[in-house]
Parts: structure tokens; C-alpha cells; sequence
């Protein structure tokens, strides 16, 4: 029999396997750097609470802990968005005033669909909370609702033209001094994105379908030539 018949296959089946486990472990790779990436947040998101920046960063800042004291407004955003085994409802984002002057946004939390929200200003309240700039706003979201103030995604900059102040957003997990005008929704690391372990089973996956037909090819040409 013939072994330049096996030559091709041969060839093209050991590489196909080789070229999709490389993905596969590759995705191994990016798993354990994203879930390196993961605990250093949750470990900045839990650190203890420092004053807000004079001019925070995007990048240095983001999820810095922070404790600012002020006063709230009365005018309030809406941001449409669900809970789980909640149901839907709205963020509550307000201006809060510092005590320097300074104004900036402050997310006080969730108010369900059904639920009343407190009006009017809350003076010299504490709010303990993180510095963030949410990823809420794509090419789909729509347009918000200036009129009413209902907003469709958290978009700092458009929410900081809305309510006249910096675009600096403090997310909320503990207000006091005022009664809670929201159920605080607390930065956490489960909206961040980390599907390669999937992308890993899919590459793997791959690899032995490919190495399988790449045998039942073999096998079928020995066949023939018996």
C-alpha cells in the first residue's frame, strides 16, 4: 500500500488539531489572566473609601472607593434597567453638591417599576460608594428622554448635561443622613464579560472533531485500497 495517499490528509488533519488546541489553550490563557483581572478589581472595589479626586481619571480611578458629604437635589434621573428576581424598574442618579462646591452625579440605587420614589433634596448627607464610569451606552441604546429625564443607559457625560455638573459618577452602597430614596445597587465585577472558558470548551471541542474526521478519513482511504 501506498503511503504518499496518506501524505495529505495526514498532514492537513495533524495540523487542523494542532492550530484549534492551540486556540484552546490559548483561551486557557486569557481565562487565568481575566480572573487575575477580576480579583484586582473586587479588591479596589472593597478597599477602604479615600476622598474623591479633585479630577478623576477615567482609567487611574475607575472603582476607586470613595466618601463624599454633601447635599442632594431634587431633580432626579431615571435609568431604565432590571434586577434579577426583582424585576424592572429604574436607577435613581441625582447631583449631589460638595461641600467645596463641587457638583457630581451620585447613583443612589434602584426603584422598582411599581415603587415610589422620594422627592426633594436630602441635605448633608454621607455617601460611601465607588468612583465609575459604566460601558451602559451602545450604538442600539436609545436616544434618552430629556423631557421627562428618563435615560435608556448610564452615559455620564449626557447625565452630567442633564443635571449641570462635572461628569464624575459615584455609585452608591451606602447613603446616610437622609432616608433612602433608592435601594443601592453596589459596583460588582458580574456585568464585567469572561466567556473564555467557553471559548476554550468550543476550541478543544474543535480539536477532537477535527482529529476524528481526520481518522475516519484514514481509515476510509486504507479501506479503499484493500
Amino acid at each position: 500500500m501506498s503511503l504518499r495517499r496518506f501524505i495529505g490528509p495526514l498532514i492537513i488533519g495533524v495540523s487542523g488539531t494542532v492550530v484549534l488546541a492551540y486556540l484552546g489553550f490559548w483561551q486557557v490563557q486569557r481565562l487565568e489572566w481575566k480572573e487575575g483581572v477580576l480579583a484586582e478589581i473586587e479588591a479596589r472595589i472593597a478597599d477602604a473609601p479615600v476622598a474623591l479626586p479633585a479630577q478623576p481619571d477615567p482609567e487611574t480611578d475607575k472603582y476607586l472607593p470613595v466618601t463624599v458629604q454633601g447635599d442632594l437635589g431634587e431633580t432626579q434621573l431615571r435609568v431604565l434597567t432590571s434586577v434579577p428576581r426583582v424585576g424592572p424598574g429604574h436607577r435613581i442618579v441625582s447631583a449631589l453638591t460638595l461641600l467645596d462646591g463641587r457638583q457630581i452625579l451620585v447613583d443612589e440605587g434602584f426603584v422598582r417599576e411599581d415603587g415610589e420614589t422620594q422627592v426633594g433634596p436630602a441635605r448633608q448627607v454621607t455617601i460611601v460608594g465607588n468612583v465609575h464610569w459604566p460601558d451602559d451606552v451602545n450604538s442600539s441604546t436609545p436616544a434618552p428622554d430629556l423631557d421627562n429625564g428618563l435615560f435608556f443607559g448610564r452615559d455620564v457625560a449626557q447625565m452630567a448635561d442633564a443635571l449641570g455638573t462635572e461628569p464624575t459618577l459615584v455609585i452608591a452602597r451606602e447613603i446616610t443622613g437622609t432616608s433612602p430614596r433608592a435601594t443601592p445597587l453596589p459596583v460588582t465585577t458580574e456585568g464585567i464579560p469572561n466567556n473564555h472558558l467557553g471559548y476554550a470548551v468550543q476550541w478543544f471541542g474543535l480539536a477532537l472533531v477535527w482529529a476524528g474526521m481526520t481518522a475516519f478519513l484514514l481509515w476510509r482511504t486504507a479501506k479503499r485500497k484493500e
